[in-house]
């Protein structure tokens, strides 16, 4: 049986329906986020520290989330990134701040235009068992993209390539880790000499494995999957079931622009030997999900 919904309450308004949005690094939650936070009535964060402190902890040690603290820590850590403050855009990265065209420090919305609250920061998905406890009622949209395409642009990207040095294999790192795509521990030495090509389709391969999970365990009124190169190549379509999803009016305006990644990057992105390291490690996803002959 369902559990009711908790009623979490901020700046006077009831969260209701929270949309999370979920994927593997660069598969397109950010282009998503940027729709979302420009439709009507929507206050969407990403990467605000309170929540990325947390959703890195629950991902680097399974553990913490599954201890009996995580649903009302998670809970807490989005009251305190959806309050809507003077000056509470100063706390966000410049990606988010940017993909809301706030050009000061805010606040980016009115509460009394807010009717629905989500979020989208990085590697959320690995929080998503939690997310479901913490709010019965949410919903959650994940994005899956060519495991080659991710890796072009995780490989081009800091944040991401700072995850793959040795010392973040520490001791103590729990097994299986989904966060670094590990299943055993005596993988840890292979892992740590593993080029960041192969590492990155690691993470990929994890992660699309999650989302096939949340596939399973969620009901379709609740989950909803979609391409990311649909949502390129046919924004329209794509931005219509989305708002069917989520009931809502939802703008696509964001979706058009030069800085939007481009499908098939691979072809030019990835040197010979990282892209048959990648096929080579995420070869079975890449095939099931049709980005690969079999």
């Amino acid at each position: 049986m369902r559990l009711p919904p908790h009623i979490l309450v901020v700046n006077g308004i009831k969260v209701r329906r929270p949309v999370f949005l979920l994927g593997a690094p660069h598969s397109g939650t950010d282009q998503l986020a940027r729709a979302l936070k420009r439709s009507p009535g929507f206050h969407v964060t990403t990467g605000r520290a309170c929540v990325a402190n947390v959703v890195y902890a629950f991902a680097r040690k399974p553990s913490i989330a599954g201890g009996p603290g995580a649903v009302r820590v998670l809970r807490d850590s989005l009251a305190e990134a959806w309050q809507v403050l003077r000056g509470s855009c100063g706390l966000c990265p410049e990606t988010c701040r940017e993909a809301g065209g706030v050009t000061g420090l805010g606040p980016c919305v009115a509460t009394n235009t807010v009717t629905r609250f989500g979020d989208a920061s990085p590697d959320l998905l690995y929080s998503a068992p939690v997310l479901q406890q913490a709010f019965p009622d949410a919903r959650f949209v994940q994005l899956i993209r060519d495991g080659r395409d991710v890796a072009v642009d995780m490989l081009a990207d800091p944040s991401c390539l700072a995850w793959f040095r040795p010392v973040m294999l520490a001791e103590g790192t729990e097994f299986p880790n989904a966060f670094l795509g590990l299943n055993r521990d005596e993988h840890r030495e292979r892992w740590k000499d593993m080029p960041a090509a192969g590492k990155s389709a690691l993470r990929w391969r994890s992660a699309v494995r999650l989302s096939a999970s949340l596939r399973r365990d969620l009901p379709d009124d609740q989950l909803l999957t979609l391409r990311y190169e649909d949502l390129v190549q046919r924004p329209a379509q794509t931005i219509a079931s989305v708002a069917e999803f989520l009931e809502t009016r939802v703008s696509k305006v964001a979706l058009y622009g030069p800085r939007i990644p481009k499908v098939g990057s691979w072809r030019s992105g990835l040197r010979p030997d990282d892209l048959a390291l990648v096929e080579k490690v995420a070869r079975q996803e890449l095939t099931r999900l049709g980005y690969l002959s079999s």
